[in-house]
């Protein structure tokens, strides 16, 4: 089975990073990135990712409020 990923982070480089390093594993796959709270809000209300690996310090809304609010949504 295969984890569809979303990675949020404000650093460019660190998802850059990050897609690379879970490129070397077939058993997960990238399916979007997001650069500030409002485009993990947006992810969140679409849905279709399984895991969120999440910055908790990016510009905006805080991780844990972002956290509670994806919990919310798509539990």
């Amino acid at each position: 089975m295969t984890t569809r990923v979303l990675i949020a982070d404000d650093h460019a480089i660190v998802r850059e990073g990050l897609r690379r390093i879970l490129a070397t594993d077939p058993d997960f796959v990238v399916l979007g990135e997001a650069k500030d709270s409002h485009e993990v809000a947006a992810a969140a209300r679409a849905g279709g990712f399984d895991v969120l690996l999440l910055d908790l310090s990016m510009p905006g809304r805080s991780g844990i409020e972002l956290v509670r609010q994806v919990k919310a949504e798509r539990p």
